[in-house]
């Protein structure tokens, strides 16, 4: 295998793992990186089964929640209700994702629509966190959410299907607009992301398995040990943050960001 190729896999493996739980859109970043530097799998396969390895690693870092979680749904009132919630936030953005999957991947998929959403999305949190320091969250802990509480957070991230908007960004601005908690709302998205990501990850990767080349699994397999361990470090990093911060430093970097991408865009620079 091209020993570039092979550099290029861990490249978005580590890009992936440290924008997937950031408000910041893993998958925008992975379009225009991947972009930059020339990488090509098969299909969106590659993007979305590293995803995966991200995912480990709020299992590992969660690891005795989901224990209890496992050893007490059907037995306990609260994990009850915590299975229920994940099931209420994860409905929404599941049947428009089987929807419009394609449609998506197809028009959406480039650096030009993931700036603009990246700018978009940074006003949006700079208003959200504006409006929160005003307020008293009704939501201070994640065993106190409703399922009512879940609905609004998976009706917000619907808007993750549009590259570079960020799952975990409209996730949890979303949560914060209704009223939860910043951390409250964070680790939320945290745990959301699990069943959403291995379900996709699961479709993508039956609906293509006939495709994949041992180059492909080899590829996938570095980017997919890069995303667990980058991940791991950027989340135990976001949730220290975020004790003592909020994220307008991550509204400025997606303005920032996205504006420079237009930038070269419209220049020429930089042919996107």
């Amino acid at each position: 295998m091209d020993f570039l190729l092979f550099i290029k896999a861990l490249v978005m493996g580590i890009v992936e793992g440290i924008t997937e739980f950031l408000p910041v859109s893993s998958t925008g970043h992975l379009i225009v990186v991947g972009d930059l530097i020339h990488f090509s799998s098969n299909g969106k396969v590659f993007e979305v089964a590293i995803q995966l390895g991200a995912i480990l690693a709020i299992i590992f870092e969660y690891k005795h929640r989901f224990m209890h979680i496992i050893t007490h749904v059907g037995k306990e009132p609260a994990t009850n209700r915590f299975v229920l919630n994940l099931a209420v936030a994860f409905i929404p953005a599941a049947i428009v994702g089987l929807l419009f999957s394609e449609q998506i991947k197809d028009y959406l998929f480039n650096p030009i629509t993931v700036a603009t959403a990246l700018i978009i999305g940074g006003l949006l949190i700079l208003w959200i966190e504006r409006r929160q320091s005003k307020i008293q969250p009704k939501v201070m802990h994640i065993d106190d959410m409703r399922p009512k509480d879940a609905l609004m957070v998976g009706l917000a991230q619907i808007l993750a299907l549009i590259p570079g908007t960020s799952r975990s960004g409209s996730t949890i601005m979303g949560g914060m607009l209704w009223g939860i908690e910043r951390k409250t709302a964070t680790e939320f998205s945290f745990f959301l992301a699990v069943p959403v990501m291995i379900a996709a990850t699961g479709y993508d990767v039956l609906k293509h398995l006939h495709d994949f080349t041992r180059e492909d699994l080899i590829l996938i397999a570095v980017g997919f040990i890069a995303a667990f361990l980058s991940a791991l470090v950027a989340v135990k990093a976001l949730l220290k943050f975020i004790s003592h911060k909020n994220y307008v430093p991550f509204a400025w970097y997606r303005i920032i960001f996205g504006g420079l991408i237009l930038l070269t865009w419209v220049t020429g620079w930089v042919s996107w």
